[in-house]
């Protein structure tokens, strides 16, 4: 199979996508560890949320119809009934020329409809009120299930837990939540020139990048990532390697050899590791080019560029889809700013090109300055804010167009 002959990147999805299914397990685990996993099912609340008539603010409890008409000039006079406690149910019928105290979030006693802040009143005496503004009725109240009704999804399955969701199911009382089990991804870097990190590079050497940018990465989306290390260019030493992380992995990365040089093997080892083989080499995206995919029987394998940022922009467009049709996660949508193109660039017609650009607030809204640089240097992707895709039916961009720019994010 010759990468020359490239797929196009949306055929790539579709095999991907048909390749692909869930097949994550089920456990239940606490609250705390919920973040970040994948909703199994969907979870509905049990009760009301708030389970009761709440204050918002500081102020007196009130019928509305008692402070119609009452304003700076003429405040209407109420007499103060009691004081609401925090934590404590009200059990006194509020009557018509009434008022009660109460704190913010204090529940509201029957009868009341709203709150007037304690900034529109002032003590006539210590037994009377005076209200200076007219409440409508519901102002300031958050009524009974306001926020949440018994039976409401409150998580729906196949979504992210984020804190805020966390926030929520502990509001409704939900201790422990069912969860798909964290995908495991091997991941084999390549290439006799590759060094790990506490190493002194030698001449021709460069230290190992990618294993740990993918690393973070897996860890963003909620999977559990497996370095296996790297691997000479070898082919035994990388057949090896390769039928350990498929027996052991849902999912596995492999980093470099994915060109057509003569010591890269990364092809022939994924089309031998099992049925069917490799699916695709070669996809028309600009970086990214020599990518593979395969299946080695009901593993799916990724071989991805050597150069980090290669490696990073094919992670986004396709192995993140992998991994979110494994985990079983629900269609997710990147963080987009709309923005301005600030130079003219040029791309080759039926090609997907990605560039990475920089933000610039002006007056007249964001402007992206595109950050150029040849696929093997990383600090064009730390310098950037998001990247733009220019699809394979636009032949460029002119200065000034408006583009859409993706904004880097974890867990997006």
């Amino acid at each position: 199979m010759d990468f020359i002959d490239c797929i196009s990147l949306q055929e790539a999805k579709k095999i991907i996508k048909a390749h692909c299914q869930c097949t994550a397990d089920v456990e239940s685990v606490s609250l705390v560890e919920s973040l970040n996993r994948i909703a199994a099912n969907d979870v509905l609340a049990g009760e009301n949320l708030p389970p009761f008539r709440r204050s918002t603010v500081d102020g007196y409890a009130v019928k509305s119809t008692d402070t119609f008409g009452a304003e700076e000039g003429i405040p209407a006079l109420l007499t103060i009934a009691g004081e609401i406690t925090m934590g404590q149910a009200v059990t006194s019928l509020l009557q018509s020329g009434q008022a009660w105290i109460i704190p913010t979030g204090g529940m509201l006693p029957d009868g009341a409809d709203a709150i007037v802040m304690v900034e529109h009143t002032e003590l006539f005496d210590k037994d009377c009120v005076l209200i200076a503004k007219k409440a409508a009725p519901g102002e300031n109240v958050i009524q009974q299930g306001e926020d949440v009704r018994p039976e409401q999804i409150i998580l729906q399955r196949g979504q992210l837990i984020r804190y805020q969701d966390i926030g929520l199911l502990a509001a409704c009382g939900q201790t422990t939540i069912s969860v798909r089990k964290k995908l495991r991804v091997g991941i084999i870097s390549t290439g006799d020139e590759i060094v790990d990190i506490d190493s002194s590079p030698g001449p021709g050497q460069v230290r190992n990048i990618n294993s740990y940018v993918l690393q973070a990465l897996l860890t963003s989306l909620g999977c559990e990532a497996v370095s296996y290390g790297i691997v000479a260019d070898c082919y035994e030493q990388l057949v090896d390697t390769m039928n350990r992380a498929v027996t052991d992995c849902d999912l596995v990365l492999l980093s470099g050899g994915s060109s057509m040089g003569g010591r890269d093997y990364s092809v022939a080892v994924i089309d031998n590791l099992g049925r069917p083989g490799v699916l695709f080499h070669g996809i028309a995206v600009k970086p990214g080019k020599p990518t593979i995919f395969g299946m080695a029987n009901s593993v799916p394998v990724f071989g991805l560029p050597g150069h980090p940022a290669a490696a990073i922009t094919m992670f986004h467009r396709l192995v993140k889809l992998a991994v979110s049709s494994l985990a079983g996660r629900s269609e997710q949508h990147s963080l987009v700013v709309p923005a301005r193109i600030s130079r003219n660039i040029a791309s080759a017609p039926g090609r997907d090109d990605f560039i990475s650009v920089r933000l610039e607030k002006r007056d007249d809204g964001y402007w992206a300055e595109p950050v150029f640089g040849r696929s093997g240097l990383i600090s064009i992707m730390t310098q950037a804010d998001g990247v733009i895709h220019i699809s394979a039916e636009v032949g460029g961009l002119y200065a000034g167009d408006k583009i859409d720019v993706e904004i880097f994010a974890l867990g997006l």
